[in-house]
């Protein structure tokens, strides 16, 4: 996998120098803490203790105030919507009105792949999140982007690009902790 990955790394660099051959008018992102951009704020149940994005030194060095995001600065899919020449993608939780043209976010920091019934089940437990990424709600994210009924799924995701960010590492991660 190692050596995979060095193989891949500079021909990835090698070809993002290049101005990308396909025009995408959104992205549409999926994952967790390495892509969210502010969807755990959103969700935060206990309004007097927020999450760490919610203060310095997060987001401090880029976007000056707290963001939202893991991270002082941008994010993997930050950079992305800057080389494609779109506006960062906003998120999806917590958003009065979420503009598919635009893109959106629905990566949450501490998301699982599978659902959490599944995982307690399991006898894994962790109180950190309830947004699962598993493939019985892929399906309800595009009814989500369809928001007027009359799209078609095609349509939606035709001219942007998806992003399927880490998903699955918090599954393996929260029986230790």
């Amino acid at each position: 996998l190692s050596s995979f990955l060095l193989i891949f790394s500079p021909t990835t660099i090698v070809n993002l120098s290049e101005p990308p051959s396909v025009r995408y008018k959104s992205i549409i992102s999926f994952g967790d803490s390495s892509a969210d951009i502010g969807n755990l704020l959103s969700l935060s149940y206990d309004i007097n203790h927020p999450p760490q994005a919610a203060f310095l030194p997060y987001g401090e060095t880029f976007f000056h105030p707290p963001s939202g995001h893991y991270f002082d600065g941008r994010l993997i899919i930050d950079f992305i919507a800057e080389f494609l020449g779109l506006p960062y993608v906003p998120p999806y939780f917590g958003s009065k009105s979420v503009s598919f043209d635009q893109g959106v976010n629905f990566a949450v920091y501490g998301a699982t792949a599978l659902d959490r019934a599944l995982l307690v089940e399991k006898g894994i437990k962790s109180d950190f999140t309830n947004v699962s990424l598993s493939v019985s709600s892929r399906g309800e994210k595009c009814s989500l982007l369809a928001t007027n009924g009359s799209l078609d799924c095609r349509e939606v995701f035709g001219d942007s690009l998806i992003l399927m960010g880490e998903i699955g590492v918090n599954d393996y991660s929260y029986p230790f902790f």
